[in-house]
């Protein structure tokens, strides 16, 4: 290991195929001359860099002999943040504060946010710079009372603005919402068959369950896969005008580089017939193929 800043250093990596969902995990031997020299104890938050890649993470602590005190292990979405292979040499350093962090406080003493405010919040959240506290504290703040329309609007506003933006070639584009939360209640597989069915356009993003595997995501899953990307989810809207996504797969391949959230343009591409159309050019062709016998 070697100093590449006064509060950095750098030390090999290996992949431990450990799975840590979305949270970055690096774990660390508390023998390690991080731990030693640098002061990284756990649930240290600390910035990872490896070549042009940069991520925040969270520290856990070994005190077994199944990690040396020369590696770094990281959690199977860090690898892939960081495109690291097993040996690669990356700067290890404390991380700073969050650009979001007098934003989250005032939030959680009860103060209102403006849309600057919520975007840089959306953003720190996006890059992996808040805690998993920070968030829940986050979320806990603006279940107040307080939480009124015109907030709404603008943290809805920063959303949009920070978040992933599809534009579709053609309009109308549909939606539907429920209130979610009733196990069992499948009505969005149900509703985006018929809409697209008629011709409509209807691309569904949905998510998974947080406490059991009863979400439409995981429901659509046992069908078939919900985990696409978004050329993907562009081919399935072309082919079959609508589709059931989970929002969003892209993590580990498209949402590892510390870069701003992107957005996405359509390209004007051919239409394709819909189910409904493809039904009625079939029952036409049939009945022309009758009346010539």
């Amino acid at each position: 290991m070697d100093s590449a800043a006064p509060s950095a250093a750098r030390m090999q990596v290996r992949r431990l195929g450990v799975d840590t969902y979305q949270e970055s995990v690096v774990y660390l031997n508390r023998e390690s001359a991080l731990c030693k020299s640098l002061g990284f104890e756990a649930q240290s938050r600390i910035q990872v860099r490896n070549d042009e890649r940069s991520i925040v993470a969270t520290i856990n602590v070994v005190t077994g002999d199944w990690l040396d005190a020369f590696t770094a292990g990281l959690s199977d979405i860090v690898w892939h943040r960081l495109g690291a292979r097993d040996g690669d040499q990356v700067t290890f350093d404390y991380a700073k504060p969050a650009d979001s962090a007098s934003d989250l406080r005032s939030k959680v003493f009860g103060h209102a946010l403006n849309l600057p405010q919520y975007e840089r919040l959306l953003r720190d959240a996006i890059d992996g710079r808040l805690s998993d506290i920070e968030l829940a504290a986050f979320i806990a703040a603006c279940a107040r009372p307080a939480f009124d329309l015109k907030e709404n609007i603008a943290l809805t506003e920063a959303m949009v603005n920070v978040g992933e933006r599809i534009e579709w070639p053609r309009s109308p584009v549909l939606d539907k919402h429920s209130v979610g939360g009733l196990p069992g209640n499948r009505t969005t597989p149900i509703i985006v068959a018929i809409v697209a069915a008629a011709g409509s356009l209807i691309p569904r993003t949905s998510s998974r369950a947080i406490t059991s595997p009863a979400g439409t995501a995981d429901a659509m899953a046992t069908l078939t896969r919900v985990d696409l990307d978004l050329p993907a989810m562009r081919r399935v809207v072309d082919l079959e005008g609508g589709c059931i996504v989970w929002g969003w797969r892209g993590q580990p391949e498209s949402g590892g580089r510390r870069t701003d959230p992107r957005r996405a343009s359509a390209r004007p591409r051919q239409r394709r017939a819909t189910y409904r159309e493809r039904v009625v050019e079939e029952k036409g062709r049939r009945r022309r193929h009758t009346c010539r016998h």
